[in-house]
C-alpha cells in the first residue's frame, strides 16, 4: 500500500468512524428523550380517575414489557404522557378508576443499534489492525532497504538471456582474435591449466566511444555461454562512505556463486581514478571503492574462474595499481574500424534494412573516414526514418546523403531566409575551401559544396571525399589542412576586401592556431624551436594536479612558440592566397553556380576545372617551414 493509498483509506476510515458516532449518539439521544418524564404523574392520574376526567388510555410497553409509556386522554381532549417502570400496576389503577386501557404489542429489538453497529465495529477494528500490520512491515521493507543499501546493482544475464555473438561484431577482426582466448578458457580451462598457463584475469577495453567495446563485453559472454554481471562504474559510488565498498564485495561474492563468469565494469574511470588526485585525502569514498576492487581483483582472496572486463576511454587517468598484471592483464584498444571495417559494420546494420540498387555500402564506407561504429549504425537508421517519412519501403542514395549530412554537419536549414549578399559571401567563402581541396595533392577530393545553413550554425560547408585511411599525418598534409581552413577568408578578403571580411571564419582561424600550435610543441614540425615538446599539461582533470601544475616553459620560450605559430599561419596564408589568385576564374565560376543552386558534387565541381592546365609544380607552392 503506497502512502496516497493511505493516506485516502485513512480519510475514509475516520469519516465512516464520525458517522457511526453520530449515529449512536442519535439513539442514545432517542432512548433518553423517550425515557424522560413528564409533568404528568400518578397522582394526577388518580386525580382524573377519581373525578372521571378520563375517557381513555393507551399502555405502549418497551422492550422489555415491563416498563413502557401510558397514554392517558382527558376528557376534554388533551392528552398526557406518563412513562413508568410497572405497566401492568397502572393498568390496575385505570382499570379499578373505571377506565379499560388498550395496551399494544411490544416492540422487537432495535435491530440497527443490536446486529449492526457491533458488526461494523468489529469490522473496522480488523481492518485498523490490518492498516497497523502494513505500516509494520512497510516499516520493516524501510529496514531492509536501509540494510540493502551496500548490494551490489549488477545485473546478471545468464547464457539464453544474451543472443549476441562474436559473429555479430563486425570491424573488429583483430580485437576478436585476442578475445577468443578467454572464451577457449571459459569453454575448456583443462587445456590451459595442465600446461601451467594463467588465464588473464581482467582485460581492459579501450577506445573511443562508439566503437564497440560494450558490443565486445557482451559478444564474448555469449559466445562462452556463462553467466554475465554488467555495471556501470559509477553505480558503486555513493555519498554514504562505505557503500562503494560493499557493493564491489557482494558483486564479487554473487561472481564467485555463478563461477565461471564475466564481471563488466563499464566506464571504469568513474571508480579507478588515480588515487591521491582530490582534496578529500585519504579517506575519499572513491578510494575506498577503488582499495576494495584491488583487493578483489589481486589480493589474497581467490577469484578462480571469474573474469573482469572493463571499458573505458579515459584510460590516461586510471589508477596505475589497476593497470598492472595480475589485475588487468591485458589492455585491448577497440580502434575506429578502417574502410574494409566500415564496410563490414554497414553490412551488418543493413540486414533487415531494405536498399535500393543505388546504394553502394563500399562507397558510404569511403566516405565515412574516422565514423565508429555506432556513428554507422546511426547513419543507417537515418537513413530508414527517412525513407519511412517519404513513404518508401527501402532506402536510397540520396536517403543516406542527406543523413550523412544531418550525422555529420547538422541538418540543413533552407526555409532560413537569407539577403542575397550573405548568400554571395558564403559562396566564395566555401569556393575557396573547395578550391583548395580540389588543387593540393593530400587533401581532396570535393565531395560536395554547399551555402545551405546547417543546424549547427554553419552558413555553408564544404565536405571533401577521403580516398584512403591515414595512421599518420605528415607535416605537409598539416600545412596543407591549415591552408584548406583558411581558403574561405583568403576568398573573402580577394573578392570583398579587407574591409568587408566577415566572423564567419571565426572556427577556421581557431582550428589552424591549435593545429599550428601543435605542429611546435607537440610533434616538433618547426625547424626553428626544434624537436622538443613544449606542449603544457593542460588535460589534468584533477583539482589537486591542477592546484600543482607549474609552467614548464620559460617567458622566452613561449614567446618564441607564440612567434613561430604566426610564422607558420602566416605563411600558409601566403601560399594558399596564391593558389586561389591563380584559380579566380574558378572562383566567380564556382560562386555563381553556388548561388543558383545552393548545392553541387563532385561531378558538377570538377567541371568548372576542364580545359585548366594544372599548375606546374604544385610542390613548390607548399609551404616549407
Amino acid at each position: 500500500m503506497n502512502n496516497t493509498s493511505r493516506r485516502n483509506f485513512s480519510s475514509y476510515f475516520i469519516i465512516i468512524l464520525f458517522l457511526i458516532g453520530i449515529f449512536v449518539v442519535l439513539e442514545m439521544t432517542r432512548d433518553r428523550l423517550g425515557q424522560q418524564g413528564t409533568s404528568y404523574t400518578i397522582g394526577q392520574l388518580e386525580t382524573d380517575l377519581s373525578a372521571n376526567n378520563v375517557s381513555g388510555a393507551v399502555l405502549s410497553p418497551d422492550a422489555q414489557s415491563t416498563t413502557g409509556t401510558v397514554t392517558v386522554t382527558l376528557k376534554g381532549g388533551e392528552k398526557k404522557t406518563l412513562n413508568v417502570t410497572n405497566l401492568t400496576e397502572i393498568e390496575h389503577i385505570l382499570r379499578d378508576g373505571g377506565v379499560d386501557p388498550t395496551v399494544e404489542a411490544a416492540p422487537g429489538d432495535n435491530s440497527i443499534m443490536t446486529y449492526f453497529v457491533p458488526i461494523l465495529l468489529g469490522v473496522v477494528v480488523i481492518v485498523l489492525i490490518f492498516v497497523m500490520m502494513n505500516g509494520n512491515q512497510a516499516a520493516q521493507g524501510a529496514g531492509n532497504r536501509m540494510l540493502n543499501f551496500g548490494k551490489s546493482r549488477a545485473r546478471m544475464a545468464n547464457a539464453e538471456e544474451n543472443p549476441i555473438k562474436l559473429s555479430d561484431v563486425a570491424g573488429l577482426k583483430e580485437e576478436k582474435e585476442q578475445l577468443e582466448e578467454i572464451v577457449a578458457f571459459l569453454k575448456s580451462p583443462a587445456k590451459f591449466t595442465k600446461v601451467g598457463a594463467r588465464i588473464p584475469k581482467g582485460i581492459l577495453l579501450e577506445g573511443a566511444p562508439g566503437t564497440g567495446k560494450t558490443l565486445l563485453a557482451r559478444a564474448i559472454a555469449g559466445e562462452a555461454g556463462v553467466p554475465f554481471f554488467t555495471i556501470s562504474g559509477s553505480d558503486f559510488v555513493e555519498m554514504f562512505v562505505g557503500v562503494g565498498a560493499s557493493r564491489v564485495r557482494d558483486l564479487f561474492a554473487d561472481a564467485k556463486k555463478n563461477a565461471p563468469c564475466i564481471v563488466f565494469i563499464d566506464e571504469i574511470d568513474a571508480v579507478a581514478r588515480r588515487r591521491g588526485t582530490g582534496m578529500g585525502g585519504g579517506h575519499d569514498e572513491r578510494e575506498q571503492t577503488l582499495n576494495q576492487m584491488l583487493v578483489e581483483m589481486d589480493g589474497f582472496g581467490v577469484n578462480e574462474g571469474i573474469i573482469v572486463l572493463a571499458a573505458t576511454n579515459r584510460v590516461d587517468i586510471l589508477d596505475p595499481a589497476i593497470m598492472r598484471p595480475g589485475r588487468f592483464d591485458r589492455k585491448i584498444a577497440v580502434a575506429r574500424p578502417d574502410i574494409g571495417g566500415r564496410e563490414d559494420i554497414l553490412k551488418v546494420h543493413a540486414r533487415n534494412k531494405p536498399l535500393a540498387e543505388d546504394v553502394d555500402l563500399h562507397q558510404v564506407a569511403q566516405t565515412t573516414a574516422g565514423f565508429t561504429g555506432a556513428d554507422l549504425e546511426n547513419l543507417l537508421n537515418e537513413s530508414a526514418i527517412r525513407a519511412a517519412m517519404n513513404d518508401r519501403a527501402f532506402i536510397t542514395e540520396d536517403d543516406v546523403k542527406k543523413s550523412f549530412v544531418q550525422v555529420g554537419i547538422g541538418t540543413e536549414k533552407k526555409s532560413r531566409i537569407i539577403s542575397d549578399e550573405e548568400k554571395r559571401i558564403t559562396a566564395y567563402h566555401e569556393t575557396g575551401h573547395a578550391i583548395l581541396f580540389h588543387v593540393l595533392p593530400d587533401v581532396g577530393p570535393v565531395y560536395t559544396v554547399s551555402i545551405i545553413p546547417t543546424g549547427l550554425g554553419a552558413a555553408g560547408y564544404t565536405m571533401p571525399l577521403p580516398e584512403k585511411d591515414e595512421m599518420f599525418i605528415t607535416r605537409s598534409r598539416m600545412l596543407q589542412d591549415i591552408m584548406v581552413t583558411l581558403g574561405g577568408r583568403i576568398a573573402e578578403e580577394l573578392i570583398f576586401g579587407d574591409a568587408n571580411i566577415t566572423t564567419g571564419a571565426s572556427s577556421d582561424i581557431q582550428k589552424v592556431t591549435r593545429a599550428a600550435r601543435n605542429m611546435v610543441t607537440r610533434y616538433g614540425m618547426s625547424t626553428r624551436i626544434g624537436t622538443i615538446d613544449y606542449e603544457e599539461q593542460g588535460d589534468d582533470v584533477f583539482l589537486g594536479y591542477d592546484l600543482g601544475h607549474r609552467n614548464r616553459n620559460s617567458e622566452s620560450v613561449a614567446g618564441q612558440i607564440d612567434a613561430e605559430v604566426k610564422r607558420i599561419i602566416d605563411l600558409c596564408y601566403e601560399k594558399a592566397r596564391e593558389i586561389i589568385r591563380r584559380y579566380e576564374d574558378i572562383l566567380h565560376s564556382c560562386s555563381k553556380l553556388l548561388i543558383e543552386k545552393e548545392k553541387i558534387g563532385r561531378e558538377e565541381f570538377e567541371a568548372l576545372f576542364e580545359g585548366r592546365d594544372t599548375l606546374p609544380d604544385i610542390a613548390a607552392l607548399l609551404p616549407n617551414p
